[in-house]
C-alpha cells in the first residue's frame, strides 16, 4: 500500500508542489491523476520513487518510510517501482531488446554490465515483456526505426522487465496520436488487470483517464480536490471538472479531450 500522510512539498522558489496531501493507494489499483499543468501531478508521482523529496508529512510504501531510504536501500526499493516517462528515454541507436535488457542491469555485476553479458533468463524476460505489449516482432531492430507509440511500448516493456510491483507513468501518452494513445493505455490496463501491478498515471487527457482507470484523483494547486472511482466522478462530471480545473467544461474542452 502507498500511503501519503499529510504530505507537502515546497520547492526552493516557494512554490507548493503538494499541500497537505493524505491518501492511500491499495495494491492492484489503476489510478489516474488529472489536473492543470503545474497543479502537482508530476510531483505526486515522483515522490513515490523519491525522485522528489517531500518537505513535510510521511510517505510510506508497504510500511517503509520513503524519506528514510538512501544508498543501496533506495536502489533496492526502486527496483520494484517502475517508471515510464513522456519522452520514452530510450537509447535509440541500439536494438529494442537491448533497451529492454537495461532493466536487468541493477541485478548484474559491473563486469557483466560493462560487456553486456546478459543471462539467458534475462533475454527470455526481455522477450516476454515485449510480447506483453505486442511488439515482440520489433525486438531486433533499432529503436529509432519505431514510431513514437512503439517506442513508448518499448519503455513499458523495459519497466515490466524489472518485475515491478508498482508502475508510475508521467504523461505517457501526451506525445502520441489518438490511436497510439489508446493502444498504450490499453497496455497499461491489461498489465494492471492480468499482472495485478499497481498503476498510477499522471495524464492530461481526461477522457482517457475515465475510459481506462478505475479511480480518479484530481489535484489543484497541490491539493487533492477529488478522489474517487470513475463512477463517482461521472455522477456529476461538470461539477467535478470545475472543481479540478477551476472553470466550466465547454464544447472546446470536449473536442480537445477526444482529439
Amino acid at each position: 500500500m502507498i500511503k501519503f500522510d499529510h504530505v507537502s512539498k515546497v520547492y526552493g522558489n516557494g512554490v507548493k508542489g503538494l499541500d497537505d496531501v493524505s491518501l492511500e493507494i491499495q495494491p492492484g489499483e489503476f489510478v489516474a491523476i488529472i489536473g492543470l499543468s503545474g497543479a502537482g501531478k508530476s510531483t505526486l508521482i515522483r515522490t513515490i520513487n523519491k525522485m522528489i523529496d517531500i518537505t513535510d508529512g510521511t510517505l510510506s510504501v508497504d510500511g517503509v518510510n520513503v524519506s528514510d531510504l538512501k544508498g543501496s536501500a533506495l536502489r533496492k526499493y526502486r527496483r520494484k517501482i517502475g517508471m515510464v516517462f513522456q519522452s520514452f528515454n530510450l537509447v535509440t541507436r541500439t536494438s529494442v531488446i537491448n533497451n529492454v535488457l537495461t532493466a536487468r542491469v541493477a541485478d548484474m555485476s559491473f563486469f557483466r554490465t560493462l560487456f553486456g553479458l546478459y543471462s539467458k533468463q534475462d533475454k527470455i524476460t526481455a522477450l516476454e515483456s515485449l510480447d506483453k505489449v505486442g511488439i515482440l516482432d520489433k525486438a531486433y531492430i533499432r529503436a529509432d526505426q519505431l514510431s513514437g507509440g512503439q517506442q513508448q511500448r518499448v519503455a513499458l516493456a523495459r519497466t515490466l522487465a524489472q518485475n515491478p510491483e508498482v508502475i508510475l507513468a508521467d504523461e505517457p501518452v501526451a506525445a502520441l496520436d489518438p490511436v497510439m494513445a489508446d493502444l498504450v493505455m490499453s497496455d497499461f490496463q491489461r498489465i494492471n488487470r492480468d499482472m495485478n501491478i499497481t498503476v498510477l498515471i499522471n495524464i492530461h487527457h481526461v477522457d482517457l483517464a475515465l475510459q481506462y482507470a478505475e479511480r480518479i484523483i484530481g489535484i489543484q494547486a497541490g491539493k487533492i480536490v477529488f478522489d474517487g472511482p470513475v463512477s463517482e466522478y461521472m455522477k456529476d462530471e461538470k461539477a467535478n471538472f470545475r472543481k479540478i480545473y477551476g472553470r466550466d467544461m465547454v464544447a472546446d474542452d470536449i473536442k480537445k479531450e477526444k482529439a
